[in-house]
């Protein structure tokens, strides 16, 4: 039997294949390296067992944490309503206007975001200092949980959002969905509550998790407004004790990527039981539907 594949294909895969897990993973060796091996004093975990009781580490990620989930809400809340009504709607311009506005983020680098987001928190207390305005931009800059930055991170998660969702919308009759669901008595929140958006769990996850990546890993526009999230405190913090802060990114690294092969095994695992599954009517016995099949015929 002739050979679909060609000989040299699979070698070459596998060269390629090599190549790019050794341009990732000799990185992060050496760094693995650095943060263990102790010039004068050989192996140590000393990095890793002094990452909880570092200053401000504690702070700092749970401030980053919780940016990321409003972020995540938020960029959902703003981008799943307007990309459901436009597929609803089956308008192409509304579809080409919305899909502009969401990848616009990716054409404004963040240093000009940022100071375009400078500019207006100093306008705003010179100009407003009399108005109730005043109060709100003061409330903002919180630097407990900085809100402007959660608008700043929605913007900049918007085609990531945006993208993951279309993805999962173009894999899913949605209108189809709908209206049969509306046929069979479902209100409009029941219908996309229920019928719409589990078919979409797979995309949701996605850009969740893009969302909170971005959050987590993003340093520009804390460091240039002043604020001390998870990764301007790494940054920081490796002026003092450079092991501990590379110590620090490879455990964030490491539990990322635990926590996305966790997820995807889990909704691996339910796809597979729900194709598995017996559908109504599906699985009969053969002497059932022989037996109707006479009856029929003798009616």
């Amino acid at each position: 039997m002739a050979r679909l594949i060609p000989a040299g294909v699979r070698p070459w895969r596998g060269v390629v294949l090599g190549a790019a897990g050794l341009y990732f993973l000799v990185p992060l060796l050496a760094a693995l390296v650095f943060t263990v091996d102790v010039p004068n004093q050989g192996f140590t975990l000393d990095s890793y067992t002094q990452i909880f009781s570092a200053d401000g580490f504690t702070t700092a990620l749970l401030l980053s944490l919780g940016l990321g989930l409003t972020t995540v809400a938020l960029a959902l809340l703003l981008t799943l309503p307007a990309a459901l009504a436009v597929r609803l709607s089956g308008s192409g311009r509304l579809r080409a206007v919305l899909e502009v506005v969401c990848t616009l983020p990716l054409v404004v680098p963040p240093v000009a975001l940022v100071a375009g987001i400078g500019t207006v928190l100093k306008w705003g207390p010179d100009h407003l200092a009399s108005t109730p305005l005043y109060e709100t931009f003061v409330a903002v800059q919180d630097p407990e949980f900085p809100i402007v930055l959660v608008l700043a991170y929605v913007v900049m998660a918007l085609p990531f959002v945006y993208r993951s969702l279309e993805a999962g919308l173009r894999a899913v009759d949605v209108r189809t969905l709908v209206e049969a669901a509306r046929d069979l008595g479902a209100s409009w929140p029941r219908a996309i509550v229920s019928v719409v958006l589990p078919n979409l769990r797979t995309a949701l996850l996605n850009a969740s998790f893009l969302a909170l990546a971005l959050v987590l890993g993003e340093f520009t526009v804390a460091q240039l407004l002043g604020f001390q999230p998870f990764a301007v405190w790494i940054v920081q913090a490796s002026g003092s004790n450079a092991q501990l802060s590379v110590a620090v990114s490879l455990l964030s690294l490491v539990l990322t990527w635990v926590l996305l092969l966790v997820l995807t095994a889990v909704f691996r695992t339910r796809a597979a039981r729900s194709a598995r599954a017996p559908r109504p009517g599906k699985n009969r016995p053969a002497k059932n539907r022989s037996d109707k099949n006479k009856k029929e015929a003798g009616a």
